[in-house]
C-alpha cells in the first residue's frame, strides 16, 4: 500500500510521516513549503522526523504536476493534510485560502476519483463549529455560521467530500482538528509562540482578557486518531448514505487560557508578561469535541495532559531557537 501524505513537512504532517513509514508503510509526501511561516521549520523538521520519506516540493493548484505525481506513485490511500492555516490571516489574505482550500481540494477529490484512491482522509478543523454550536461540540451539531474565512473553506471542504462520496462513491474522512501541540508545533500558534516569548522574556498578547478554553491536543493522541481513521474506511451505505464521515479529533478536556500560561511558566521557570486585549474578530471563547464517535469508530481515546505535553514544547524552544 502506498500513501500519499499531502501538507507531509508540516506539524501533523511531519509525524504521520514518521508513524505511517515506522510501521512499514510506502509513504510518499508533497509539500509546497509555503512561507506563511519560515520554510526553514518545516525542512528541519523533515529532517528530524521523517528524513528517508520522500517529498515532491508541490503546490496544490498545479493540477499537471499532481497528475504526474498520482501517475507516478499510484497511491493507494491519500492523507490529505495539506492547507492554508490560520484564522487570522484569512482576515488578510483570504486569496490564499481559496486557492489552497478550494482549488486545491477540488484538484485531490478529482485525483482520488479518477485514480482509483480507496480512502481519501482530510483535515478539517474545530473551528467549522463557529457561532452554531454548543460544547461540547458534536459531529451532529450544525455548523453553518462560521467565524472566519478559513472556517468557511473547511465547512466547505466537508461539503465537498461529502458529494463526492454521494455522486462518485469515493470513501473520504474529515478530521475536526482541536488546538494541536507539541515539539515542532507551528510558531504562529499559543503554545510556540508563548513558550518562546516567556523564555526570551518578551511580552504576551491574552485576548479576551484571558476569559478563553481551548481542547489542547498533543500531536501524538493526534496521529493515533488520523492513523485509526486512515485504517477504518466508512461503509458505503447505498443512495442514501454515502461513503463519507466526519469526526473530532480533540482532547475532550479544555483548559482555561490561564491555566496554560502557568504551566508555560512553570516549565520556562519565569513568569509571563501579560498585555491582556479584547477578543480578536473569528476567534471562538470555547472549544471543546465530543470525541465519542471517534472513540467507537476507531478506539481513539487521547491520554495526554498539558502538565506532560507543554513542558517538551517548552524545551524544544528552547534548545531550537536558541541554536537558530
Amino acid at each position: 500500500m502506498t500513501i500519499l501524505v499531502t501538507g507531509a513537512a508540516g506539524f501533523i504532517g511531519a509525524y504521520a510521516c514518521r508513524a505511517l513509514a515506522a510501521r512499514g508503510e510506502r509513504v510518499v509526501g508533497l509539500d509546497n513549503y509555503n512561507r506563511y511561516y519560515d520554510p526553514q521549520i518545516k525542512r528541519d523538521r523533515v529532517a528530524a522526523l521523517c528524513p528517508d520519506v520522500a517529498i515532491a516540493e508541490l503546490d496544490l493548484t498545479d493540477r499537471a504536476g499532481l497528475e504526474a505525481l498520482f501517475d507516478r506513485e499510484q497511491p493507494t490511500r491519500v492523507l490529505h493534510l495539506a492547507a492554508q492555516a490560520g484564522v487570522r490571516y484569512s482576515l488578510q489574505n483570504p486569496q490564499a485560502y481559496v486557492d489552497s482550500n478550494l482549488t486545491g481540494f477540488t484538484n485531490i477529490l478529482e485525483l482520488c476519483r479518477h485514480r482509483g484512491v480507496q480512502h481519501l482522509v482530510y483535515a478539517s478543523s474545530s473551528s467549522v463549529y463557529g457561532g452554531s454550536a454548543t460544547p461540547p461540540f458534536s459531529e451532529d451539531q450544525r455548523v453553518d455560521k462560521p467565524l472566519s474565512f478559513y472556517a468557511a473553506t473547511k465547512v466547505a471542504n466537508e461539503a465537498m467530500a461529502h458529494t463526492y462520496a454521494h455522486l462518485f462513491r469515493l470513501r473520504a474522512t474529515g478530521l475536526r482538528f482541536f488546538t494541536v501541540y507539541g515539539a515542532w508545533g507551528r510558531p504562529d500558534m499559543a503554545p510556540v509562540l508563548f513558550s518562546r516569548a516567556v523564555l526570551e522574556g518578551r511580552g504576551i498578547e491574552v485576548f479576551n482578557h484571558g476569559r478563553m478554553r481551548r481542547d489542547f491536543t498533543h500531536v501524538s493522541d493526534i496521529v493515533a486518531g488520523v492513523l485509526g481513521a486512515l485504517d477504518h474506511p466508512p461503509a458505503d451505505g447505498g443512495p442514501d448514505a454515502p461513503p463519507h464521515r466526519v469526526f473530532n479529533l480533540g482532547n475532550h478536556t479544555p483548559v482555561e487560557l490561564e491555566r496554560f500560561i502557568a504551566v508555560i511558566e512553570q516549565a520556562a521557570g519565569r513568569p509571563a508578561d501579560k498585555t491582556y486585549r479584547p477578543m480578536q474578530p473569528g476567534d471562538m471563547v470555547e472549544t471543546m469535541a465530543d470525541t465519542r464517535a471517534a472513540k467507537a469508530a476507531f478506539g481513539f481515546e487521547p491520554a495526554t495532559p498539558i502538565e506532560a505535553g507543554l513542558p517538551e514544547v517548552v524545551a524544544w524552544c528552547r534548545e531550537y531557537f536558541s541554536a537558530h
